[in-house]
């Protein structure tokens, strides 16, 4: 692969056998485990820029840190202070804030936005344009399907109570979000449990069940063919 226009910063770490492409920025600081691919116009290791309304803490960051055998797609962007596991791919145009752990094995989907503070464990797969905000985490083996929107404040930025109580969803091992869910602030969701498509989940879901609807309801068990241990 081509290094043309390569700017890289200082203190960057990039095993010899790193595949990088054209026009890539790699901020100080970056460190590139061995079998690493980045592709054509990737950011890694930015600093954010924060708002002057945000209610992030502006602090220095530790660099970004890529496992060995992570491919960050085509125009992607990854924050400082941030880690991804092995073997991990990061799609075209996703975005990872700072402060974000992605575990073994993932694939973050085209145009995922996974904002800071996030935890993500092994073998989760994010698929394209979901939404994961901050302070949201997801254990492992998590499916989240095409355009999953979480949130984390009830109270959409008004009050000075909302501090206090601002959190993202919980997502228990294996569970599986279908397409186009919402999932208010602060729910948890039980391990194995199957959120259908299109439901707003307004309520804690509990193990092993199937939950439908707007808002979203419990119809029945998940059958135990469907079970991660039953594959």
């Amino acid at each position: 692969m081509s290094r043309e226009n390569l700017v890289m910063g200082e203190g960057v770490q990039i095993a010899d056998d790193v595949e990088i492409g054209a026009n890539v920025v790699i901020h100080s600081g970056t460190v590139i485990g061995p079998g690493c691919v980045i592709q054509d116009n990737v950011v890694l290791g930015k600093t954010p820029k924060l708002a002057a309304r945000s209610t992030a803490t502006a602090r220095a960051l530790p660099g970004l840190v890529l496992a060995e055998n992570v491919t960050v797609c085509s125009g992607a962007v990854v924050f400082a202070g941030s880690t991804v596991g092995a073997r991990t791919v990061i799609g075209d145009q996703a975005f990872v804030r700072e402060e974000v752990t992605i575990g073994d094995a993932c694939g973050i989907g085209r145009g995922v936005c996974i904002e800071n503070q996030v935890e993500i464990g092994s073998r989760c797969s994010i698929q394209s344009n979901s939404y994961i905000t901050q302070l949201t985490v997801l254990e492992d083996d998590v499916f989240i399907a095409p355009c999953v929107t979480t949130t984390n404040d009830n109270f959409m930025g008004r009050t000075e109570a909302r501090h206090a109580l601002k959190k993202g969803a919980t997502i228990r091992r294996a569970a599986r979000i279908g397409g186009g869910v919402v999932i208010l602030p602060g729910i948890e969701i039980g391990e194995e449990a199957f959120v259908a498509a299109g439901a707003l989940v307004t309520k804690d879901i509990p193990a092993g069940k199937l939950v439908a609807g707007l808002p979203a309801r419990v119809w029945r068990d998940v059958p135990d063919e469907e079970l991660l241990e039953n594959q």
